[in-house]
């Protein structure tokens, strides 16, 4: 079964692209094929941007490569995908605004609910405006989220 998945935040230059390279990565690891994966965000102002540069760099310690542009999510996303994953209660509420019936708003998850590790976290916080560790943190819940979704959608199959 072919999965279509499309991760969004703000700006998609932080949180979003980084999870659809993790997902990416992870998928290639576990020779999952039948995935395909997007990431958008809800503020245009970023778009045909490469990701935040703390973002990849971050991202390329940890052997992973972030070459996705910003977009800003469409109406039409709601046909093209499956799941559309969110990363925090804000995202939500604007992707949830933008489904076209409740059949849409249905694809509507929130990230966090595919965490096992990170329980202590209700969304993935923005690390815009934070140092290093804050960029590292988000790493961290996006690989445990990306993990989780994985397994889950291994169940569906």
């Amino acid at each position: 079964m072919k999965h279509k998945i499309l991760f969004v935040c703000l700006g998609n230059i932080c949180r979003s692209p980084a999870a659809e390279a993790i997902m990416r990565s992870l998928s290639v690891k576990e020779g999952r094929i039948g995935i395909e994966i997007d990431s958008a965000g809800t503020y245009a102002g970023h778009t045909g941007e490469l990701p935040d540069p703390r973002m990849r760099r971050a991202a390329a310690a940890r052997g992973i490569e972030m070459t996705h542009r910003a977009r800003q999510i469409r109406e039409e996303d709601f046909e093209l995908f499956d799941r559309i994953v969110v990363m925090d209660d804000s995202n939500y509420e604007r992707v949830s605004r933008l489904a076209p019936d409740r059949v849409a708003l249905g694809k509507v998850y929130r990230f966090v609910g595919f965490c096992t590790h990170h329980p202590q976290w209700s969304y993935v916080p923005d690390p815009y405006y934070e140092g290093r560790e804050g960029f590292e943190l988000v790493l961290d819940i996006l690989e445990d989220g990306c993990r989780g979704l994985l397994a889950e959608l291994g169940t569906r199959e």
